[in-house]
């Protein structure tokens, strides 16, 4: 296999179908938060109340992500993947129910708004053990010389996903509703369901199943704390998306500062998605992997940047293009996060360095939401986005002083020592 094949992990099927499997829940889960986000904000007309979403999805998966790794990393990946999907299901079918216009007309604003809340705390149950299981099942079906290609594909897709779901989103709200929206997010669940059945299970790499939990969550949060590269990176982006979660208060620029509606909200949820995708296929063919530290440096002030820049705008497009750059070296953090992740962790840790990651990263995404829409109520919103960003860059440029090891790093030793191995 060439070197620099930029489609080496398209070359195994499993993984062809590994994507749509990851495209299908990535799309269908991201539809459904901007749907909500809409429904909510049109029902309270207060920011605080897309805060509460985020609350209401994160303090399961924070209180869940350690014992969730733990799990993943003690059963077979495939069957658990597949009751997640199923959790997914049966949740986006209840808030399809709950979106019923004769039941909105019925039930009390308040009781609504409490079952929507009360379902996507369900949902953080199930993402708690998705977010694992994925990162667990993607180690099983390409061999590791092929891991930075196959990362750059996988957060490719998952971009994707978020490009479309959020675009399709403030499209179909002002096409068919809130209602139907919520129809086609079950649809694209079930495609993510009947698909994964065509990959066979997968074996058990851990060889202490059975182990006592604690001692094995000891173990992995030990490992991530004592992995200084790991920690560093998963630290950085979860500063960023903490701080520079403006595209929680989205609804809020989209009604009442920018005055675009909820087509103009379907194009700035897209635009930072866009930039990271366009990002994603370009280092399929030009890696990242050389001076990654710096590489991941820069991407995250750039990101601050242009949440500031976003956060002062009063033009629809110049907030366009903020949230569009954004999106570009939002991509690049990832999928440098996504390489070091993949080659710096041992096959029977994947779990409990993939929940130790969703408790950094993944559940700051909500914990950024609660944050922007708390400082959005104490502050302003405009206030909030432009402080969000601030502290990003103020997080970067102290990173960056104070450890020079992280500057250094170079991930293509680690890429030659995989290749060896094969």
């Amino acid at each position: 296999m060439a070197k620099n094949d930029p489609y080496a992990a398209l070359r195994y099927k499993e993984f062809n179908i590994f994507l749509i499997v990851r495209f299908a829940m990535v799309f269908a889960w991201s539809m459904q938060f901007v749907v909500i986000e809409w429904e909510v904000y049109s029902i309270t007309k207060d920011p605080l109340s897309l805060g509460i979403i985020g609350l209401m999805e994160v303090i399961p998966a924070v209180s869940l992500a350690l014992f969730a790794g733990h799990v993943v990393d003690q059963k077979e990946k495939r069957g658990l993947l597949l009751k997640c999907i199923l959790g997914f299901s049966v949740i986006s079918f209840g808030l399809f129910l709950l979106t019923w216009p004769k039941i909105i007309g019925e039930w009390p604003t308040d009781i609504v708004l409490y079952c929507i809340y009360f379902l996507v705390f369900l949902g953080g149950f199930v993402r708690a053990f998705l977010g694992p299981t994925i990162f667990s099942l993607f180690s099983l079906i390409v061999p590791k010389k092929v891991y930075p290609n196959a990362a750059t594909w996988s957060s490719s897709v998952w971009q994707m996903g978020a490009v479309l779901g959020p675009a399709l989103a403030g499209f179909s709200i002002n096409w068919i509703g809130v209602h139907w929206s919520m129809c086609l997010i079950f649809g694209f669940s079930l495609i993510a369901f009947v698909n994964l059945l065509q990959i066979p299970k997968k074996p058990i790499l851990n060889p202490k199943i059975g182990e006592n939990v604690f001692k094995s969550l000891r173990e992995g949060v030990r490992f991530v704390f004592s992995t200084k590269v790991i920690l560093g990176a998963i630290t950085l982006d979860m500063i960023a998306v903490l701080f520079g979660g403006a595209v929680a208060l989205l609804p809020v620029f989209a009604q009442d500062i920018l005055h675009v509606g909820s087509q103009g909200f379907g194009v700035l949820r897209a635009a930072p998605a866009v930039g990271a995708l366009i990002t994603m296929f370009t280092s399929a063919y030009f890696p990242l992997n050389k001076s990654a530290g710096m590489k991941l440096l820069g991407a995250i002030f750039g990101f601050g940047v242009c949440i500031i820049v976003f956060g002062l705008s009063t033009w629809f497009w110049v907030s366009v293009l903020a949230l569009f750059l954004s999106g570009v070296f939002d991509g690049i953090s990832m999928i440098i996060r996504q390489t070091i992740l993949q080659l710096r962790t041992p096959d029977h840790m994947r779990g409990r360095v993939a929940s130790v990651n969703s408790m950094f990263v993944g559940s700051s995404n909500e914990l950024g939401a609660f944050e922007s829409g708390l400082t959005a109520r104490l502050m302003g919103t405009v206030t909030a986005v432009v402080f969000g960003g601030t502290m990003t860059l103020i997080t970067v440029v102290t990173t960056g002083i104070v450890s020079p090891a992280f500057r250094k790093l170079d991930l293509r030793k680690d890429i030659e020592e995989h290749e060896k191995e094969e």
